[in-house]
């Protein structure tokens, strides 16, 4: 085991988050960048959350490199190993640190009194979150990773809290617009939400890549796992308002982690068609291939109602930056294309 981010400080920069090379320094979105590209071309945002049953989340103050957990002042055999035990299980590693100045210092002079660490389980009907300070990061070795995809909370690891928590991307080095837009957006939510940050329990946090930069700013609500996108200071207020109230939000929705993006667009379009906004009332289920190689149909359960819910991969034009530190490429986005109520649940079965 090396010490706490040996490695891993030779490949950061003593800048917390600086741009990568080839980035750009400038303190505001030049025209060509990822996220103003997407709006521009109105990229649809449904469909794009990460895929994750279940979110393990980190606390790691300092500075990030584009792949974070072998990238930061994490250890580096343990981000290596975490990840390894991670793959394949539905489990999505972020990690998290406070808003604000991220100084270039090691633990445990950044943590005194331990890390937080979040274990949110997104399945809905099942969802719960678990906090834990935690002194010694090696022992979440420990936690049997298949069996917190699967929705088995580990009731002898810290407490059960209510949430929410909202995870900000902020990880310049991965892409400049999380950065330049995420860590304000981060950073003014927090001063406006000062008790829930002094408290270990929930509230604001930064962290690290969540997929989809060019929706930047970008967002996760754990424990419901549904990730937002283009987000801004007021709007973020009102999803997480809604949240408090037991209520999802479908505008500028990505997704929920538990589906894949056919399942995250069905359940979207369900949602607006019913008004149901209880995160735990519409349950996609798997979805089955459609009419090509490129279509599929998903049934979307809400109560005693079903929907069916048929769409397509389409590419989209023109061409564009997906990232700005890559080449522009051709993006394709799952959109619907019909929307129809089916039988009611149980009709037909005996």
């Amino acid at each position: 085991m090396t010490r706490d981010g040996g490695e891993a400080e030779a490949r950061t920069n003593a800048i917390p988050d600086e741009p990568a090379v080839g980035q750009g320094h400038q303190v505001g979105r030049s025209p060509d960048a990822c996220s103003i590209l997407s709006a521009t071309y109105d990229e649809p945002i449904a469909g794009s959350a990460a895929t994750a049953t279940t979110w393990l989340c980190i606390e790691q103050p300092g500075p990030y490199g584009a792949d974070a957990l072998v990238e930061s002042h994490l250890d580096v055999e343990l981000g290596r190993e975490l990840a390894a035990r991670s793959k394949g299980t539905g489990v999505r590693i972020q990690l998290i640190r406070r808003p604000g100045r991220h100084a270039d210092a090691h633990p445990p002079a950044t943590l005194p009194g331990g890390r937080r660490v979040f274990v949110a389980h997104t399945r809905p009907g099942a969802t719960w979150l678990r906090a834990a300070l935690v002194e010694d990061p090696r022992s979440l070795l420990d936690l049997d990773l298949a069996a917190l995809a699967a929705g088995e909370e580990p009731l002898e690891w810290g407490a059960r809290v209510e949430g929410p928590v909202l995870l900000v991307c902020s990880n310049g080095r991965r892409d400049l617009c999380c950065a330049l837009v995420g860590r304000p957006l981060a950073g003014e939510l927090a001063r406006r939400h000062a008790a829930d940050v002094a408290d270990s329990t929930g509230g604001i946090w930064e962290t690290t890549h969540t997929g989809g930069h060019r929706f930047a700013p970008t967002a996760v609500l754990l424990p419901t796992g549904y990730l937002y996108g283009r987000l801004d200071v007021d709007f973020a207020e009102h999803v997480l308002a809604e949240a408090r109230a037991g209520r999802m939000v479908t505008e500028r929705c990505r997704g929920r982690s538990t589906w894949t993006a056919p399942g995250q667009v069905a359940e979207l379009a369900v949602r607006e068609r019913a008004g149901e906004a209880d995160p735990d009332a519409v349950r996609p289920e798997p979805e089955a291939p459609g009419a090509d190689a490129r279509g599929w149909q998903v049934r979307v359960v809400v109560d005693d109602r079903a929907w069916t819910v048929t769409g397509r991969e389409e590419t989209l034009r023109p061409d564009r930056k997906t990232s700005c530190a890559k080449a522009p490429l051709t993006p394709t986005a799952h959109v619907v294309t019909e929307v129809s109520e089916a039988e009611p649940v149980g009709v037909g079965t005996t």
